[in-house]
């Protein structure tokens, strides 16, 4: 029996449309999503799964709200808790699901809060921690934007990208108390800005994409006397016309099969696709190519690989594209889906 899916996306929302989250239905044959349902929550700004895949986690105005992921794909509001700080910007969960973490973009703070396994409800505030720090670009990056936190494979080390001052702060976690103790820093190039960072399925590779930079840092990561070391083997851009004034590398995702990396560029709004040299952790980029719509601010290869969807935040649409792995190309098959302000695509399978 064929495998089943839906996809999330997030968005921000108007006094017309307050429904932040909407579901749709994966046509796989043909690469396209239909919509199914919505629900309403003020501003989602990110999205992430719980790793056991029972529970969604969701970014609003009032901080953060848990949802159980229904058998059909619907979502059923668990809880929603503070975060004591300015709205979050990304989300992700531990691997064993018993914390969340919050990255605050506009106050520079990552908030660490308990979970609830088996409820997936969000509990009480268990660590925070500010960056501190200056940038070099005085009027944008003058002081800390943490733009994602995510754990280690291991589940050891949470490692926290802060595109304002340019470092990659590497932070020890107590998984009784839940509290982060920093261990380590990278000190990315001086205005990159990492924005966001991925771990290969088997977690011996890190790729970080450098918003100001225009390019990916591929780290390999190990472990030595319990202390975490990340070494750099690559930078690869993210876009072809490499000097072009006014792009931003915006997304960084990982396929399904662990094969590909994906990124997306504002301002000349187009995607890469890299194929993962497995034992190696290098990227080869196959193309680099337009998007048909105005800051793509996600971009995700559907679940086989053979598709493409790009989140168009500005232009407000969905655009679809066919992959063609032999001639290294896209082609879009067939109208543009109109919705407003997207932020966060995710697919999911649907348990049988």
């Amino acid at each position: 029996m064929a495998k089943k899916y839906i996809a999330y996306v997030s968005t921000y929302t108007k006094e017309d449309d307050k429904n932040g989250i909407k579901i749709f239905d994966v046509d796989m044959k043909h690469g396209r999503l239909t919509l199914k349902d919505e629900v309403a929550i003020t501003n989602a700004s990110y999205i992430t799964l719980a790793h056991n895949r029972k529970f969604l986690y969701a970014i609003t105005d009032f901080g953060v709200e848990c949802y159980k992921i229904l058998k059909d794909g619907g979502l059923e509001q668990v809880n929603r808790a503070h975060i004591n700080g300015m709205r979050g910007c990304y989300l992700s969960t531990d691997y064993e699901d018993k914390f969340l973490f919050c990255a605050g973009y506009h106050d520079g703070k990552i908030t660490v809060l308990r979970l609830n396994p088996d409820t997936g409800e969000v509990g009480e505030i268990t660590g925070e921690v500010f960056h501190k720090g200056l940038g070099s670009i005085a009027e944008r990056s003058f002081r800390p934007h943490i733009s994602c936190v995510k754990m280690t494979n291991d589940n050891k080390f949470l490692c926290a990208a802060d595109l304002g001052i340019d470092y990659i702060n590497i932070y020890r976690l107590d998984h009784e108390r839940g509290t982060l103790r920093q261990v380590d820093v990278i000190r990315c190039d001086l205005e990159s800005a990492p924005r966001h960072l991925k771990f290969t399925n088997d977690g011996r590779f890190m790729y970080v994409i450098g918003e100001l930079k225009n390019c990916i840092d591929v780290y390999e990561y190990h472990e030595e006397n319990d202390q975490p070391f990340f070494d750099l083997i690559q930078t690869i851009p993210t876009t072809e016309n490499y000097d072009v004034k006014g792009v931003a590398a915006s997304t960084l995702n990982i396929s399904l099969d662990g094969k590909f990396v994906i990124a997306s560029n504002a301002g000349e709004n187009s995607v890469a696709l890299y194929e993962i040299d497995k034992k190696e952790g290098t990227l080869s980029m196959l193309f680099c190519l337009p998007i048909s719509g105005e800051y793509p601010k996600d971009a995700v290869l559907f679940p086989d690989s053979k598709h493409l969807v790009s989140l168009n935040h500005e232009s407000d649409t969905m655009t679809f594209f066919t992959v063609d792995l032999e001639n290294n190309c896209i082609v879009m098959n067939g109208k543009e889906m109109k919705i407003k302000e997207g932020n966060r695509i995710l697919f999911y399978e649907l348990q049988s």
